[in-house]
């Protein structure tokens, strides 16, 4: 496989060699376009009009003598081709409105997740859950984007994806020695199944699973030491706190056993023959070979924005097919995606070669944390939770935009240090549920590093907190019976979308017209919204059979996602999240950051924050965090999932099963009580600019019609 990946990348670099200024600059020097279809079978979105969509490459030349690119890791050690350049081709994929002067005036060029286009489920409300379906945008939804006319750019800046379900790659050179040898160096990857298996690749994370390129190990022997006498390892554990427990050598193997079939050699699988079992972690550390330099999708992005913004034809006098006088850039991703942009931003890459401002506005949602693309054998699909991924490079200081002291590395750093120092910072509409805060220590981007007192975002900086919900929201219906995914009770289905699309307006109000943004709204240590774990106050939920349904009692552990310095080795740059791992497991530090949650109210839920229309006339308790079950790392988070608890239907049927909560005929006695207190809290969100008036009046309509609603 990794032989696959050095002819790919050979054969783009000898392709693009004459398309090559003799000038040494970074930019995007040709644009190929290779297809160009109607969108949405041709379906018109009001004033704007029809849609197209257009497939292509989008290829790329990086200086890496130029003091913007000097930091990428192994930029030195990458192909150049006969002009010095070191070279990249993104998969570009475009939504334009087929009469560009009908449009806004925005690129909005979204940073794919792992490959996978996200901004249409996001703001567009019904578009089908269906990953093959998002990627290969069959649906508009209510075309909410674009109605608004935005210009949508998908463009590719994960190198080690595997292709396939149309997602959106890069492809990216390795890095090899001067004297053209292999560069190795230790990996560790952390290995979880949801069904047993007895053959995996060695990049299999729950991220990962079968979707990213495996870095090849060096050697296929796990029973000969290397010359300086490192061996592979592989342990299991319970849990990530439990101990490690050792798979003898003779237990496993490099390579693919599967059933019936006898075992074969290779250098990207693991075989295990007594099989890998949900519910554990399993851990290998090997000594790998051929590094990506992952760090150019940085580039991509910073190259990719400032092209389609700026530039009218590229180095082939292709035309920039969405070229429009004084237009504006804004970049949004969502998760990782989220992570990615605050990283591209402390790293300084938006500024471009001319000293420009690629993205005017940006906005990272549900993105807590930094993104470790510039590493040696970098993992960009590993995440943070508390049991899964917990080791890996997502929480570097710094946490906030503003620059502040760490106590505990003795750093002053902030996200924004190098673009405020440039004069290249973008508007920024910082965005993440609550689930974040519980599990992924997003209470460090609001509060100093342990905890103490909350800090105010820089002027250019608005934070947004989606109380009560969780990662990603549930799809309903809900599962029935348990058991409930990995979880003890059912998932959180309250919804981001309608808060999205009010905080995409309002920032793009503030890009483009100077408008003034609305304050942050997030939780506070000040006011009580923000507190420790242990000071939550949970209602005492019983066990329940509401809607025949059967749920366990709610157990509340005062569970968070605790975090150290985690020391990777002396050539790891911790204050860039850059460099090259030489220990692993990481050490860690003895002195634990200030991890703060949010307060909660008598139905169990957050009191800080955007309190959706769902949390403030509800059928339930919308909770940013769940459990796992007995046998899917039990009592740690269940990752990326709240929980949702019903209501009981009737005082009778509360009093019975000892629900402290009322009722839902106790809060709303009939259907005009529930418009009520719809109307109510879609005025108030209205006021506060985190919901559009004409999705308030849809929500209205909506219990008038319907009448009680779980969520959409």
């Amino acid at each position: 496989m990794m032989g696959r990946i050095l002819g790919v990348a050979a054969a783009f670099v000898v392709a693009v060699v004459a398309l090559v200024p003799s000038a040494a600059s970074a930019r995007i020097v040709r644009v190929e376009i290779t297809r160009t279809e109607p969108a949405f079978d041709g379906r018109s979105f009001g004033a704007v009009g029809p849609y197209e969509r257009l497939i292509g490459k989008a290829h790329g030349a990086v200086d890496p003598r130029a003091a913007a690119n000097r930091m990428i890791q192994d930029i030195q050690l990458a192909p150049r081709n006969a002009t010095g350049l070191v070279e990249y081709v993104a998969d570009i994929e475009i939504l334009r409105p087929r009469d560009a002067a009908k449009g806004n005036g925005v690129l909005l060029v979204e940073v794919v997740n792992r490959g996978n286009k996200l901004v249409l489920r996001n703001l567009n409300d019904g578009i089908p859950a269906n990953g093959a379906d998002m990627n290969a945008v069959r649906s508009a939804g209510d075309g909410f984007l674009m109605e608004q006319g935005y210009t949508i750019i998908w463009f590719g800046w994960q190198a080690d994806l595997v292709a396939g379900n149309n997602r959106v790659r890069l492809q990216a050179p390795v890095a090899r020695n001067p004297d053209g040898s292999d560069i190795t160096g230790i990996v560790r990857s952390e290995m979880v199944v949801n069904a047993p298996t007895r053959t995996l690749p060695l990049s299999a994370g729950f991220f990962t699973a079968l979707t990213h390129t495996p870095y090849a190990t060096a050697s296929t022997s796990n029973t000969t030491p290397f010359a300086d006498g490192f061996l592979p390892t592989l342990t299991v554990r319970a849990k990530e706190n439990a101990p490690r427990v050792a798979v003898p050598p003779s237990d496993w193997s490099f390579g693919a056993c599967p059933d019936i079939q006898p075992a074969t050699t290779s250098d990207t699988q693991i075989c295990l023959p007594a099989g890998f079992q949900p519910g554990r972690l399993y851990e290998l550390m090997y000594r790998a070979k051929d590094p990506i330099v992952l760090g150019l999708g940085f580039a991509a992005l910073r190259d990719v924005g400032s092209f389609f913004k700026f530039e009218r034809r590229d180095d082939a006098g292709n035309a920039n097919p969405v070229f429009r006088r004084g237009q504006r850039a804004v970049t949004i991703g969502t998760s990782q995606s989220g992570r990615f942009i605050r990283s591209y931003l402390h790293l300084g890459f938006n500024r471009d070669e001319r000293g420009r401002v690629a993205f005017d506005g940006a906005m990272p949602h549900i993105g807590g944390g930094l993104m470790p693309l510039n590493v040696r054998f970098g993992h960009p699909g590993r995440a943070w939770g508390d049991q899964i991924d917990h080791l890996y490079q997502a929480y570097d200081f710094p946490f906030h935009y503003a620059a502040m002291r760490d106590p505990i590395t003795g750093r002053t750093q902030g996200i924004l240090d190098r673009c405020a120092a440039n004069g290249t910072c973008p508007k920024i509409f910082h965005v993440a549920t609550s689930l974040e805060i519980w599990e992924g220590r997003q209470s460090l981007g609001l509060t100093d590093p342990l905890g103490r007192r909350d800090v105010p975002d820089p002027a250019n900086v608005r934070s947004f907190i989606l109380a009560s919900t969780q990662h990603s929201p549930a799809n309903p219906p809900l599962p029935t019976a348990a058991p409930f995914g990995s979880c003890v009770q059912q998932s959180n289905p309250n919804p981001h979308t309608w808060a999205m699309r009010a905080l995409l307006t309002e920032l793009v109000a503030w890009v483009k017209d100077g408008r003034a943004p609305p304050a942050s709204v997030v939780p506070r240590i000040a006011d009580g919204t923000l507190v420790a774990p242990n000071q939550v106050r949970i209602p005492a939920i019983p066990a329940n059979a509401y809607g025949n349904v059967q749920r366990p009692a709610l157990r509340y552990l005062a569970n968070h996602n605790p975090l150290q310095v985690l020391d990777y080795g002396p050539d790891y740059r911790a204050g860039d999240s850059s460099g090259v791992i030489s220990v692993e497991p990481p050490r860690q530090g003895v002195q634990s950051y200030g991890i703060l949650v949010p307060q909660a109210d008598a139905d169990g839920m957050d009191i800080g924050g955007v309190r959706s229309v769902y949390q403030q006339a509800p059928i339930g308790s919308y909770m940013a965090w769940n459990v796992g079950r007995r046998d899917r790392f039990e009592d740690g988070f269940c990752l990326f999932q709240g929980a949702f608890i019903p209501f009981a239907a009737t005082r009778a049927e509360r009093e019975a099963t000892g629900d402290p909560r009322p009722s839902i005929e106790e809060r709303y006695p009939n259907r005009e009580a529930y418009v009520a207190a719809v109307r109510k809290a879609t005025e108030a969100l209205v006021a506060q600019r985190t919901m559009l008036p004409a999705d308030a009046a849809h929500l209205i309509r909506q219990a008038q019609t319907e009448g009680i609603r779980l969520a959409p």
